[in-house]
């Protein structure tokens, strides 16, 4: 057993004894070195994976003797992370040691991981030792891209990174939170109301998660300005659009920095959302302030530069977030832009240095903030979004790209983001690969870099009792490679979606012979998902979702061989064969959105697939 044994994320420090320890019903769990309480709800968690409770196996007790089979004790050290623990087995029984109650936590994850493996609770003797490289780390989940989970959804998926030893959530927001005096913005998106967020703070904290406020504050307004009560607070209120950089917004995309009205629409922003949060952090954004210095700033910025202005607006929104008590983040990539300003930033501020390809300058963009004094997080992606079935190497890459150099200069966390561009088309367990290798390297780099990835997902978030689910949705991950171009930020599967035939042939170095090697790499890859036996709550469901990914990644190879199949008899038949397929599929997107999702955003999220379909008809 001892070769076999895999945890996610790997432990720091292994050492395998000889022997096994059975835990046996009759004895008891010892809560011991702080109030009971405090241990409580571990140890009722260790008790549902041991499938027993107080009346068929063991019970909970503040005491230790000789029926005693797994101790819970609270050591404070000063000197060690309150995250650390250690866990020994031997064959007298089993002891988890922490400086607090979230150490304590993750000792018993680990265990619980061990058990997972270990038929009839035999499991084998060994002492690990272990902490977090990070002290912070958290997963940022889209939920203004079209799609706002349920709230079961986002339960279910919080308690599962609490198992992965993560620490912190931040659920993206644009306009899916319920401002009450802003109606007109979300009243189509479904969005989270103040008690669903005090619901999932309060879920948070009881598995040590901090749930972090996440409300953009500069770009990415454009949902607020589409609507005539909001505009007069634009930035470019015509829309911007240059092909050079790729960017296109047909409508008002970013605020204007030097109107006293945007800083008095935020601060009624801030008082409504923050006070339903516990965290002591919020993320403002600030990100991709693309049409800065092209509307209504123009004057300023020709006068003081765009990294002054964007610097000003910046220092004026910390001034706001510090005076209700929170620490502000802000996405890093305009300040980067500017290195000399850097130094300027408030230094009480976490810069966040996000990049999503694996060659991303995590290393040049650590070393500014380290340097200045800065303190930063990195915010690698799991690479699904634009994707369909994910992408694993770049996901691999880039996620150890961006904590290998996070260690190296000192970034006091990691935030991997999980993104919903372009009407968030992907599944939630495609995500799953990126999320879970993140949450291995935030808390270990060394120990988890080469982590048998499909094993830790058979095991840990597929639950596959047939041991192919981890290893087909890795593969999966991988088709995208065999296109032969590579798409940035995107898979070209889900790309060839959203563009018209024309522009699909024209797209350099895109042939038809690498739609043609997708399909192949797709039915080869998918090929195991019908032996799966998954012993997750939503085991069907996930397999159901897979299916369709798989279906949908082929329609878009089978789109992109129709862009080089020349006009005539055959083309026409088929786009009639896609157009009915792509009629299913759109049926099939609606019923799985409904299994996770608020109803609120379907009709764009689905926009796309209804584009190529009149495209087809034509």
């Amino acid at each position: 057993m001892a070769t076999k044994l895999t945890w996610l994320p790997q432990p720091r420090h292994l050492e395998m004894k000889h022997g096994t320890y059975v835990i046996a019903s009759g004895k008891t769990i010892a809560l011991l070195g702080a109030p009971a309480q405090d241990l409580l709800f571990t140890a009722e968690r260790l008790q549902e994976a041991l499938q027993c409770d107080a009346r068929t196996g063991l019970t909970v007790c503040a005491t230790q003797g000789a029926e005693t089979a797994i101790v819970l004790r609270v050591a404070p050290d000063a000197n060690a992370s309150p995250e650390s623990y250690t866990l020994d087995i031997t064959r007298a029984g089993v002891e988890i040691v922490a400086p607090s109650p979230r150490g304590i936590f993750y000792g018993v994850c680990t265990l619980m991981q061990i058990l997972t493996q270990s038929p009839n609770h035999s499991i084998p003797c060994l002492f690990i030792s272990d902490a977090p490289d990070f002290p912070n780390r958290g997963v940022m989940w889209d939920v203004s891209r079209t799609r706002v989970p349920e709230l079961e959804t986002l339960f279910e998926l919080i308690d599962l990174l609490a198992t992965w030893k993560i620490n912190q959530i931040q659920l993206y927001t644009e306009h899916t939170f319920a401002y009450r005096q802003h109606r007109v913005v979300w009243e189509n998106a479904s969005p989270l109301t103040a008690q669903d967020i005090l619901q999932l703070d309060a879920f948070c904290r009881a598995r040590y998660i901090e749930l972090v406020p996440n409300q953009n504050s500069f770009g990415h307004a454009h949902r607020w300005l589409r609507h005539p009560a909001y505009l007069h607070l634009a930035e470019f209120p015509e829309g911007y659009a240059d092909t050079k950089i790729h960017w296109w917004a047909p409508s008002a995309f970013g605020l204007n920095p030097t109107d006293p009205r945007t800083l008095d629409f935020l601060r009624g922003l801030y008082d409504e959302l923050l006070p339903n949060f516990s965290s002591r952090y919020f993320n403002v954004g600030l990100d991709e302030t693309i049409d800065l210095g092209l509307g209504k700033s123009k004057a300023e910025v020709k006068a003081r530069g765009v990294g002054a202005v964007y610097l000003d607006f910046l220092k004026q929104v910390h001034a706001e977030v510090a005076a209700r008590g929170k620490t502000m983040m802000f996405w890093g990539d305009i300040i980067t832009h500017h290195p000399e300003l850097i130094s300027q930033l408030p230094h009480d501020v976490i810069a966040m240095e996000w990049g999503y390809e694996a060659n991303h300058p995590f290393d040049a963009h650590g070393a500014q903030f380290a340097h200045a004094g800065i303190p930063f997080y990195v915010c690698p992606g799991t690479s699904s979004w634009i994707s369909i079935l994910g992408r694993t190497g770049n996901a691999i890459e880039n996620i150890r790209n961006a904590t290998a150099h996070g260690l190296k200069h000192g970034a006091i966390g990691v935030l991997n983001t999980d993104w919903g561009d372009w009407g968030h088309g992907q599944m939630l367990p495609i995500s799953y690969l990126g999320l879970a290798y993140g949450a291995a390297l935030s808390w270990g780099v060394a120990a988890n870099r080469d982590l048998n990835l499909p094993r830790a997902l058979d095991l840990f978030a597929f639950r596959d009792e047939a041991g192919v689910m981890g290893r087909a949705a890795y593969e999966l991950g991988n088709v995208y490679r065999a296109l032969g171009v590579h798409y940035h930020n995107a898979s070209g599967l889900a790309r060839v979606m959203y563009k018209s035939l024309d522009e699909i042939r024209s797209i350099e170095g895109q042939t038809r012979a690498g739609f043609v090697r997708a399909l192949r790499a797709i039915d080869k890859a998918a090929k195991p998902l019908a032996r799966a036996r998954m012993a997750q709550r939503d085991g069907e469901l996930i397999q159901h979702e897979f299916a369709f990914s798989v279906r949908l990644a082929r329609h878009g190879a089978r789109r992109g061989i129709l862009a080089f199949e020349k006009n005539g008899k055959r083309a026409a038949e088929m786009k009639r064969a896609l157009d009915k397929d792509l009629r299913a599929l759109i049926k099939e997107y609606k019923t799985l959105w409904d299994a996770r999702n608020r109803p609120g955003g379907f009709e764009e999220s689905v926009g796309w697939m209804e584009k190529a379909r009149e495209e087809y008809r034509k």
